[in-house]
This record gives C-alpha cells, structure tokens and sequence, in this order.
C-alpha cells in the first residue's frame, strides 16, 4: 500500500507531498490540471521511463520518493534481495533525476541502498498495478488477451508455459541442427574430395623430415662437383703431409720445428709450451692428411644417385610451392588427416539428426495438447467470472466466450487465443476489438481487472480515467465497482465522474496555478512574463468535497447543484455502508 509521495521539480510540480488513504483514493480536476502528473510520478520512482520533460523546466534535478507498507510476500522478496524493510514492513523508494550538459541521469535508492533500474521494476510489479489511459486500445490485442487467460489459470497454466518453452527451445534447436546439417552436406563433400586428393598427394610424398630438401640440395651439390673435390682433397693431402714438389709439407715444416723446438728446451724450460703446440699441431696436421686422404678415397662419380636426388629436389619443392615451407607442408598434413577422419565419421547421421526433431516435436506437440486443456479450463472459469462482474457494470445482457483454435506450435503453445464479446441480446459473437465501444471497453477493463484482483500481488490499484466515455447509471456501475475492489486493495484513481469521485474515502483536488517566478534550489528564474505554472493538490474536506462535486456535476456551484452532490454523498455513504455490512471473501 502506497502510504506517501514526495515529489520536488518533476514536470509542472515543484514541491509536493501527499499522504494516502487505504482504501479508494479519488483525483479530480479540469482537464489539463496535471492529475496524471501524479500517477507517472508513482509510475517513475518504481522505474518507470523518463525524459528530459519530467525534469521541470529551469530545474537541473527533480526528486521523488514514496513510502509503501509492504505485505508478508513483498517484505519477504525485499529481504532475500539483502535489503532489510524499514520497521519491518516499511519500503522508501527514491529516484533522483538530473540533467547535466544535456545528459540525463537518473540514481534509485531502497531503503536508501542503490539499486538498478531492473529490481526496481520487479518491486514495481508486488506493489502495483497502473492502468493508464489509452490502454483500452490494446484490449483487442490477442497477445495479450492469451497472457490475461494464462495469468488466471494460476501456478498450474505459468508452469506448462515453462515446459512448453523449454520443448519449443529444444524443438528449434533439433531443427536448426537438421537444417544446417542439410545446407553443409554439399560443402562437406566438396571440402572431402579437396581433402581426399591433398592427402594422398603428401602421403605418396613421404614427406617426414623438414630438413629433408635442405640436406637433398647439400648431397645434389656434392654429387655434381666430385671430381673437383677429389683433385682439391689431393692437394689438400700433400700441402700437409706428402709433397711431391720441391716445396715441403706442413708436417715435414712442423716436424722440423719440433726438432729446433726440443733442443732449445734443454736449455730453457720455458719453451716447453711451445714445443708441445708445435707437437700438437704436427699430430693434426698428420692426422687430418689422413683423413683428406681417405675422403677422397672413397668420393666417386654416381649419375643415378644424382638423378634420384635432383628428381626428389624437384618433388619437394613442387610441395613447397603448394603448401609453403616443407615444415608447414608436414603440420598441414597432419591436420587434414584429422578433419579428413572427422568428415568421413560424417557426424551425426542425417537420420539421427531427422529423428531427434521429430522426437523434440513431439514433444513439443504433447506439452501443447497439455497447455491447451489447462487453457480450456481457465477459459470456462474465466468467461463465469468476467460475465459476473460485467452484469453489474450496467451489461446485464452481455456474453463472452474465450475462443480457442490450434495453430502452429511456438514458444507460448499451440492456441490462438481471442476474446470474442456481444453487448446486446440477438447479436453474435465477434473479436472484443472489432465491436467494444470504448465506454464497453472501459468496463471491461474495469471487469478484467476486478477478477485478476484476487489472484495478483500488487496491493495498490492505479486507474487513470477508467470511466472514460462513460456516464450516468454506467459511471455509477464503475463507482461500485472501484468501491468494491478499494475494500481488498487500495486504489487510486483519476476521474470526471462525479458518482466515481463521491465514493472516494479521501478525496484530493488537483489544479493549476499562476505564482510569480523566483529562484530556488536548483532552478533558475527564467521566465520572462515573471510568473510560473505549478500543479497543486489538496485533500478535501465534507464542505470542499460538496462543492468539488457540484463542479463536477454542472461546472458551477450552483444551489442545485450542491444539492445534487449532497445526494451523491449520502447515496456513497449509504452503499459503502452496505459493502461494509456484506462478509469478507
């Protein structure tokens, strides 16, 4: 239950603060006099959208705060969100909105805590429920005629929904999977029968060793130039070891050093590191004659070798050519033997995949026949209850059918769901949208609202000017009715009708008024004239109410007037009186 608001600089506002009553609090005015005003005030601090217009002009910020009393069920939410209520039972919601360089900016508190706009609107949804204006427009909408009828099928219908979303989910899924499956095979095959030749073309390369073309271009060098090396590797053999000529070898130079070298040792000992390099040097000299030697040995011309390796030389670097560097072309052909193997496996099967859509259909197609059974329930309950509380609402004749025809199956079921309506005795059936007169679909609106009010969780009921396009015995069906949902929840509703307002247990009067501009916190004299428009509220009393009334009623206070809304009080007094008297449901 909304127990206060708090409003400074929202709209045409500049301060305001308003204390409400439990039961039916009523909002009068002339047009234009900032009644809603109020409503998207209560509408903004629960989350609701704003914009730079909420702010009032010459103002950089506007401040809203309202104190709900909360129910057992909201008191338990607001703690499992690690918020503690005030006083045990108490939530202050708050939203600051500023404008700063032409940026909007907006912070929201609990309890002083901030929190996003996201839990604030799933507060919203335990403590209120707002019907505006124009929303009757959207009564002829199927969609949201079918989440009406799910709504009041209870727990057992919202949980159907969630298997029917849960086998939808798995039935597109299995269906996406099929169809893709379908769409790659031609590309599947395509990318086979590329991978198929690729890898038989470097299998029958036998390419293993990355430095195979590098040590092949090595050996094809070799091979081409062995007579060369056998000449040089003789005269390599006797600059060391064994000259012919009259110049004499390394080792025959060394080992005369090493003679020198041994009898100057005898007389100087520091020579002997010396002596044993020259030494060294003879033994490598000597022995790397031999081996000269023995490698030109063995050198020897080999066309055929020559041939293999130059034919292999060109093998490899064609591979090269196609696949990069030889160590690339090795890993390359690593991995399309994998995807190969992958591709050939082929995956699930078509037929795996064509019987797991099928089996997901199906079960699709039964959790909908299930949905559809709970809705055909909820429809005859519904079409009771809304008959009940349209008759006295000055339609003692009308009829309502919830029509129920199969389509495909989604995510919401397999139902076309659509309200069909007939007012007047004679006439058939048709959709609520095509045939409702908007007085009819105010009180229809009223009705619907009236029967979900046992089963929804919002304490505080919001109509702004319900009693739209209604009037005289009408207006008085919908006073009634408003009264009758006031005794469950507390409603705050914006009328023109004086036997609406005459009903209400606290009466607030709203109008516009002219004062002269001056600068206060956070605004800004602007106005050239020296005069601003405000939106004020007062709470009237028995006096103030009779005249509000005869306002209302003839658009003067007139002697009949005041009599008339005399009346209207006394007959409010007397059937809230009755209401009292009838038991609790």
């Amino acid at each position: 239950m909304l127990l206060s608001l708090r409003i400074e600089n929202f709209a045409l506002i500049d301060r305001l603060d308003l204390d409400f009553g439990p039961s039916l609090n009523v909002f009068t005015g002339e047009t234009g006099a900032g009644k809603s005003i109020i409503l998207d005030a209560i509408d903004a601090v629960l989350g609701g959208k704003v914009d730079r217009r909420s702010i009032r002009t010459g103002a950089t910020r506007a401040i809203l705060e309202a104190t709900f009393e909360l129910d057992s069920s909201a008191a338990k939410w607001l703690g499992e969100q690690e918020i503690e209520p005030i006083d045990g039972n108490l939530a202050v919601c708050s939203r600051e909105i500023n404008v700063s360089s032409g940026a909007l900016r907006s912070r929201s508190r609990l309890n002083g805590i901030l929190v996003n706009r996201q839990l604030m609107e799933q507060l919203r949804d335990r403590l209120v429920e707002i019907t505006a204006q124009g929303q009757t427009v959207h009564l002829g909408q199927e969609t949201l005629q079918r989440e009406w009828l799910d709504l009041y099928g209870g727990k057992k219908l919202t949980q159907a929904r969630s298997t029917i979303t849960a086998a939808w989910l798995g039935a597109s899924s299995a269906k996406t999977a099929l169809n893709r499956r379908r769409q790659s095979e031609q590309q599947r095959l395509q990318r086979l029968d590329l991978l198929e030749y690729q890898v038989r073309e470097l299998s029958e390369a036998h390419i293993e060793d990355g430095r195979e073309l590098e040590q092949l271009e090595q050996e094809s060098i070799r091979l081409g130039h062995v007579v060369e090396l056998q000449q040089q590797s003789y005269r390599v053999h006797q600059a060391l070891y064994q000259n012919d000529g009259d110049s004499a070898s390394a080792a025959d130079l060394l080992s005369k050093a090493e003679e020198i070298l041994n009898d100057m040792v005898v007389y100087d000992v520091q020579l002997q590191p010396i002596l044993e390099m020259v030494s060294d040097a003879l033994a490598q000299a000597t022995e790397a004659s031999s081996q000269i030697s023995s490698y030109g040995e063995q050198l020897e011309a080999d066309p055929e070798r020559l041939e293999e390796v130059e034919d292999r030389i060109r093998e490899l670097k064609q591979i090269c050519r196609k696949y990069g560097q030889l160590s690339e072309a090795i890993a390359y052909y690593h991995s399309i033997q994998n995807e190969l193997n992958e591709l050939l496996k082929g995956g699930e099967s078509m037929e795996a995949l064509e019987l797991a859509y099928q089996t997901a259909l199906e079960q699709l197609k039964d959790a909908c026949s299930h949905l559809t059974i709970l809705r055909r329930e909820a429809a005859l309950k519904l079409e009771t209850h809304l008959v009940g509380e349209l008759k006295p609402l000055a339609m003692e004749k009308v009829q309502f059918q919830v029509e129920i025809s199969p389509c495909s199956p989604t995510a919401t079921g397999a139902d076309q769901i659509a309200f069909c309506f007939s007012p007047n005795p004679g006439e058939p059936l048709q959709p609520l949208g095509a045939i409702a007169s908007g007085g009819e679909m105010s009180r229809f609106l009223l009705a619907i609202k009236a029967c979900f009010s046992q089963i929804e969780s919002a304490g505080t009921l919001i109509f702004d000017e319900i009693d739209a396009g209604v009037s005289g015995r009408v207006a008085g069906a919908i006073a009634k009715k408003l009264y009758q949902l006031s005794d469950k929840h507390q409603v705050l509703c914006v009328t023109h009708q004086p036997l609406i307002a005459a009903m209400a247990d606290c009466h607030f009067r709203v109008n516009k008024q002219t004062i002269a501009a001056e600068s206060t916190i956070g605004e800004a004299a602007n106005s050239e004239s020296g005069e601003r428009t405000v939106v004020r509220v007062a709470v009237l009393n028995s006096q103030q109410r009779r005249e509000e009334l005869a306002q209302l009623a003839s658009g003067r206070s007139a002697t009949e007037a005041i009599a008339f809304a005399e009346s209207l009080l006394v007959e409010a007094a007397g059937l809230r009186q009755s209401q009292s008297a009838k038991p609790s449901k």
